[in-house]
């Protein structure tokens, strides 16, 4: 009796060899997954360059979410969520609360909001200069209004000039002396303030 192949009882009239799944990928195919893959990446990259335009949900004081990306304010540092500030008789208050809701409030004054972008950061968000349907760069009014600060080692001091407004006015977290605040070390993201 012949031996069978396949286990289908049927006789078997060649010897049995190796699929051609096992076979090892040409250099040709592995060449060609590559180029796929670097074209893919292009065309997102691509893509990261056009400015997203839509509806703007505030994350905090210095972040916004358009369609589902998140999109971090190029050149500007706003408190964090939990972050408290001194007010100018002393107190403490929810500077990183206020930074947000201040946001929010401007946002709602003149949709869609329009981001332009520079680049992506650390956590994958894209990093952009935002404005509203009216024109008004969100980045700078963020600054101007003391609701964050320019991060002038990140931009230059594009908005050194707003800073000095907003610092001479007192405004925001200028009402005091915005070096007693309860800082924000790296790595403190979503916990509790430690002071």
């Amino acid at each position: 009796m012949t031996a069978t192949a396949f286990g289908n009882g049927l006789p078997s009239r060649q010897p049995r060899t190796k699929s051609s799944c096992n076979v090892a990928w040409s250099s040709v195919t592995k060449g060609k997954i590559k180029l796929s893959l670097v074209l893919l990446m292009m065309a997102n990259s691509a893509q990261a360059d056009e400015p997203i335009i839509g509806h703007a949900s505030v994350v905090d004081g210095d972040t916004i979410e358009i369609a589902g990306e998140r999109i971090q304010f190029s050149g500007v540092d706003a408190p964090e969520g939990w972050q408290v500030c001194l007010d100018e008789k002393g107190l403490d208050y929810r500077c990183g609360k206020e930074a947000a809701s201040a946001l929010d409030a401007f946002l709602a004054g003149s949709r869609p909001t329009r981001c332009e972008f520079v680049k992506r950061d650390r956590y994958g968000r894209f990093v952009g200069t935002c404005f509203r349907a009216d024109g008004k760069d969100v980045n700078r009014w963020l600054v101007e209004t003391g609701n964050a600060i320019d991060r002038e080692g990140h931009n230059n001091g594009v908005y050194a000039d707003a800073q000095a407004t907003a610092r001479s006015a007192g405004a925001g977290i200028w009402r005091s002396q915005f070096g007693q605040s309860c800082p924000a070390p790296r790595g403190r993201v979503n916990r509790k303030p430690m002071c």
